[in-house]
């Protein structure tokens, strides 16, 4: 099976080692350096994460227009889209835990992508996501998922400089740091072009400062 047609069974890919190592030690000092307090937000964050403003830094917009992770975008989109929102994440020591959940963020299904850029290795221990294959389909009158059942969960683990990317319709969730361990990493979020003006509408309260006007061709790019 083809990364493409993965991705479009299972609602989502991890792409390992999509990062460049030299990279990585300038991608883990813009997280440190934009780090921010929950109540320096415009929506306070979590206060068991640590959140990091730092959408406008070099390295960080590099990393959002790596081919391989553009590749695995359009493949999910179809259709012209651009970067909404970056935003470090990571969970504190006994915190990160996030019941599963649906982002659903677009207007129609497969029109908004959540990719995870790991700048630490992650498992079980420390925070890493839980996703449920397939989820990210359904039909209008199927019996609704039940979010506590984590029967049919797969956590993911990795290292440092990868790339987990998914359909914001797929069941997911953070969880529990019980190590301690540091787990940073930014969530980058493409939409499909149609969706510009809620982005633009919604933009101050995700504390959006990096330009979005660019636009990606999912032509472009070959996974």
């Amino acid at each position: 099976m083809s990364p493409r047609e993965q991705l479009r069974r299972d609602g989502y890919l991890l792409l390992r080692q999509a990062i460049p190592e030299a990279w990585l030690d300038d991608l883990r000092a813009a997280f440190d350096a934009g780090a921010r307090a929950s109540h320096e937000w415009p929506i306070p964050r979590g206060r068991d994460w640590r959140h990091s403003l730092l959408d406008s830094h070099p390295r960080i917009q590099d990393l959002c227009r790596l081919p391989l992770l553009l590749a695995a975008t359009g493949a999910i989109i179809d259709e012209r889209f651009f970067l909404s929102h970056v935003e470090g994440r990571e969970p504190l020591a006994g915190g990160g835990h996030q019941r599963l959940h649906r982002d659903m963020w677009g207007h129609r299904p497969g029109d908004t992508v959540t990719a995870m850029a790991y700048f630490d290795d992650f498992g079980p221990d420390n925070g890493a996501t839980r996703l449920v294959p397939g989820t990210h389909r359904f039909e209008p009158g199927e019996t609704p998922f039940d979010f506590d059942d984590e029967t049919g969960v797969v956590q993911v683990s990795g290292r440092a400089g990868d790339i987990l990317v998914f359909d914001v319709d797929l069941v997911h969730g953070a969880s529990l740091n019980t190590s301690g361990a540091r787990r940073r990493s930014v969530l980058i979020n493409y939409c499909a072009e149609p969706l510009y003006a809620t982005h633009l509408q919604t933009a101050p309260m995700r504390n959006v400062s990096m330009d979005s006007s660019e636009r990606f061709e999912p032509a472009d790019y070959a996974l």
